[in-house]
């Protein structure tokens, strides 16, 4: 449970993604809906679809529903290939997630239960579904808008690939590999060690890893790219930069959760936030330092 001197920082996450994401598909949708309908349609559409299903699936309080059907719809509208289709949208990986989260929070709940690590039944709130998807929206948002990376990385369906896509894939992937780590690693891994020191301690204490749950979230993070680079048709340097940025984001956590989160600093929301917001640094970093298309 969230300490209670610390439920600002997930308050916080919220006001940082939610208005801002929700203003941006207002704006976007009413462009859409005047200059390609279909892309409107489909992706509030979608979207709704999605937030109801995480919502039936138990995976998210309605607030949470809500708020993630939002972040969908942003994501769908600024990760797609043309000619547009929906199923060459960000929406896949965001489906990779869910699934792959959803089914981890299940595993072994048993087992969870008796640890008293289990995720609560009603699914997660508002504040944690903008906290480990919020940041792939707001990224891919800003760099449809900017262009971070030159227009021809930008380019989207060409056949050297769209990169730039790495960016908001890697976030998903850290998202995923997070929580399927954790959950997994409670149930197969044992008694965790301690990321900075080795030491052994209770399943369940922030920081604490298992070679289990590593591989796992590791694997998780490689599902959730490769379902994205099949979806946006993104070619080796976006699956491999992607895929790192989300694996980088899942030790970044770990290591956080052992420093600033045990030290009672930043709260889960917020470790989860900045983790996410790390693969997608990393996901630059790289993205900065590989050979261009076309140049030698």
């Amino acid at each position: 449970m969230t300490p209670p001197d610390l439920a600002w920082q997930s308050k916080l996450v919220l006001l940082v993604v939610l208005p801002y994401t929700a203003i941006s598909v207002v704006l976007q949708g009413r462009w859409y809906f005047a200059q390609a309908p279909t892309v409107a349609l489909w992706s509030l559409g979608l979207s709704t679809l999605f937030g109801m299903l995480a919502w039936r699936l138990r995976a998210a309080t309605p607030a949470a529903a809500l708020t993630g059907a939002i972040i969908t719809c942003s994501l769908m509208f600024s990760m797609f290939v043309f000619p547009f289709k929906p199923w060459r949208t960000g929406l896949v990986p965001l489906v990779a997630v869910l699934i792959l989260t959803s089914l981890a929070t299940r595993f072994g709940r048993r087992r969870k239960e008796r640890l008293g690590t289990a995720e609560k039944r009603h699914g997660r709130g508002a504040a944690q579904v903008a906290a480990n998807v919020g940041i792939a929206a707001l990224v891919m948002d800003q760099a449809v808008q900017i262009r971070l990376i030159d227009s021809h990385w930008f380019s989207r369906g060409t056949s050297v690939g769209i990169p730039i896509f790495a960016l908001g894939l890697a976030a998903l992937a850290e998202a995923a590999a997070d929580t399927v780590s954790s959950e997994v690693g409670q149930v197969l891994g044992g008694r965790p060690r301690m990321i900075t020191t080795l030491r052994r301690v209770e399943p369940g204490t922030d920081g604490g890893v298992t070679l289990a749950g590593t591989a796992a979230g590791i694997f998780a993070a490689g599902l959730v790219v490769g379902a994205g680079c099949l979806a946006l048709h993104g070619d080796a340097t976006m699956l491999a930069v992607s895929w790192a940025g989300g694996v980088f984001g899942l030790l970044f956590d770990s290591v956080l959760g052992a420093s600033v989160e045990r030290a009672g600093w930043l709260n889960n929301d917020a470790v989860n936030f900045l983790s996410t917001a790390s693969a997608v640094a990393c996901a630059l970093a790289l993205l900065t330092v590989l050979p261009r298309p076309g140049v030698g």
